[in-house]
């Protein structure tokens, strides 16, 4: 597995890549919000692939300028696929990793595969969860940032994931990227989708018309487990839904049969 750096529209990227383990177009995974390539790392051992860490998020650059929103990382992401000379691939998106999906419904001909993790839901009736709407909040966003420590970030995370207790692992990727940079791009973020955007950004959904997979962790304390038939239901072909009990969040910690599933749907 490569580590790699590039500029990519005036904003340094990380990303991580392996060869495709079955010799086809690559996966290329994106991450949700706070995290960072980190997340993929049990799936790239399996499938190789791309992950990158989108802008705001872990190594790569926070610049104040950049468009922290979903057509502002629709659009950075196609360039940065330009740069990693990826045209066909597999697309694995979890939470906002979903603003994939945006660039998925304008090049839907380039998925081949798309499996989709207990992501932020692209339907107008989606109301922000508690946390989310604090964040949406001027001021009160900020202060919530601005208190944000360790212990309370482990202590909001309870029940993220198959144990009652966060991995460490996750909260020490998320903590040593949490910086000001990052704090500003999961706000401007979250204050740039009202419902009426998400609404609006998954019209096309049903333009996507390879194989899917939809993945939801359950129970999910911020993004209700209905919304896995939902997206299956938008798609423009049939797709399978596999719900994973008690993986909540982030169903394939603690549940590693999460990422075989994955794989070998990638696998095809």
């Amino acid at each position: 597995m490569n580590e790699r750096r590039a500029e990519v529209g005036g904003i340094e990227v990380f990303w991580r890549e392996a060869p495709p383990t079955d010799g086809g177009p690559p996966a290329v995974y994106v991450h949700g919000v706070p995290t960072n390539s980190d997340d993929w790392l049990p799936f790239l051992e399996r499938t190789g692939g791309l992950a990158l860490d989108l802008p705001g998020f872990g190594r790569s650059g926070k610049p104040s300028d950049f468009p922290y929103g979903i057509e502002g990382y629709a659009g950075y992401l196609d360039a940065w696929l330009a740069e990693a000379g990826v045209d066909r691939y597999k697309l694995v998106v979890h939470d906002w990793g979903a603003v994939g999906l945006a660039l998925a419904q304008q090049a839907p001909e380039r998925v081949e595969r798309l499996v989709v993790i207990n992501a932020v839901p692209f339907f107008a009736d989606y109301r922000w969860h508690r946390i989310a709407r604090a964040w949406r909040t001027p001021l009160v966003g900020e202060i919530a940032m601005g208190f944000t420590f360790k212990r309370n970030m482990r202590r909001s995370m309870r029940y993220t994931t198959a144990s009652d207790d966060p991995p460490a692992e996750l909260i020490d990727s998320i903590w040593e990227h949490f910086d000001h940079g990052t704090q500003r791009a999961i706000l401007k973020l979250y204050r740039s989708a009202p419902s009426d955007v998400l609404g609006a950004t998954g019209e096309q959904l049903g333009a996507i018309e390879g194989p899917a997979l939809v993945v939801w962790g359950d129970p999910d304390p911020f993004l209700p487990t209905e919304f896995a038939q939902r997206y299956a239901d938008a798609l423009g072909a049939p797709a399978r839904v596999e719900v994973v009990e008690g993986g909540r969040h982030w169903p394939w910690m603690g549940r590693p049969e999460t990422v075989e599933l994955v794989a070998d749907f990638l696998r095809g």
